[in-house]
């Protein structure tokens, strides 16, 4: 059975109640159980925290047991060369996602430390990405 870890960032915890023109009206975790109920045969397995260290203990903590991290930063995308290095240090591949197109949006959102630590990047599709990444790790 695949292990995948999805990671979210800072401010995804609020999810359904936060601009919700931008991310939708579906919390995390309501969606993260119907995309266990889409791919059973998966270990799917999520944490979230709006603190940089936390994440890169999470990062550290299963990047060498998983099959595959999907990975939406949220702000610290664009701020993080410690979430870079962190992928960067551990031998489970990474998948960049973000619910809103980051090239359509703020200037400064649009360069991404992340990118080039991992397999790819998916954005602007909403929650569907992380299923798209989820179908990349099987």
């Amino acid at each position: 059975m695949k292990k995948i870890l999805i990671l979210n960032g800072p401010n995804l915890n609020l999810l359904g109640k936060r601009e919700p023109g931008v991310y939708g009206n579906e919390s995390f975790e309501d969606y993260f159980e119907k995309l266990k109920a889409l791919f059973p045969e998966v270990d799917l397995q999520y944490y979230q925290s709006n603190h940089e260290g936390a994440l890169i203990d999470k990062i550290h903590e299963t990047g060498f047991s998983f099959d595959g991290i999907i990975i939406n930063a949220g702000g610290l995308t664009h701020t993080s060369i410690a979430l870079a290095d962190a992928l960067s240090a551990v031998t489970t591949p990474a998948v960049e996602v973000h619910i809103s197109n980051i090239h359509a949006r703020e200037s400064f959102r649009h360069h991404s430390y992340l990118t080039s630590r991992s397999k790819g990047m998916i954005c602007g599709l909403g929650l569907k990405g992380y299923e798209l990444a989820v179908r990349y790790f099987l």
